[in-house]
């Protein structure tokens, strides 16, 4: 773990992992991934932007070096209109579901964090509804054409987290 300096309320030093998972091999999943491609290539410290893809593992390791908030950009299946984004603050203390090295579902990554002795920081989520993630490489038209809006709220919200405002 590297050491860091732990925050206050209003310090713009706050630490936040900004994370996309999602399988870009299946359609609509990667939303996440094509949302971090967008985002602008320069990050002040104590931002991390990172594609995780589907390597659960790796983002639980990583949150063990106790980052102040987390930043989750995923699709969302089931949620409405597809290419509709939505952010939500995510239920880190949910039931324990079992960790796949070769997949990611974010209840198992915070389990395994768990596991491990860390701690799930505050999480946020910025989504969008799928079409289909159905096997296929690329995003659905209504998907494809949300992108750059996502990448907009991401931008703001995590602003917001860097400042301890309500997201």
């Amino acid at each position: 773990m590297r050491p860091r300096r732990r925050t206050t309320r209003g310090d713009l030093t706050t630490t936040v992992l900004v994370a996309g998972i999602g399988n870009i091999f299946l359609g609509d999943d990667g939303f996440g991934p094509a949302v971090l491609r967008r985002l602008s290539g320069t990050r002040e410290s104590g931002v991390r932007v990172a594609d995780y893809g589907i390597r659960g593992m790796h983002l639980a390791y990583d949150l063990l070096d106790g980052w102040d908030a987390l930043l989750l950009v995923d699709a969302l299946p089931n949620r409405g209109a597809p290419g509709r984004i939505e952010v939500l603050r995510a239920e880190p203390d949910c039931p324990a579901a079992q960790l796949d090295a070769h997949a990611m579902n974010p209840e198992a990554v915070f389990a395994a964090v768990r596991a491990l002795g860390g701690a799930v920081p505050p999480t946020v989520v910025v989504g969008c509804q799928v079409a289909s993630v159905e096997e296929g490489i690329g995003l659905s038209e209504p998907v494809a054409a949300a992108v750059p809006a996502a990448a907009s709220v991401v931008e703001t919200v995590l602003a917001q987290l860097r400042t301890r405002q309500e997201v």
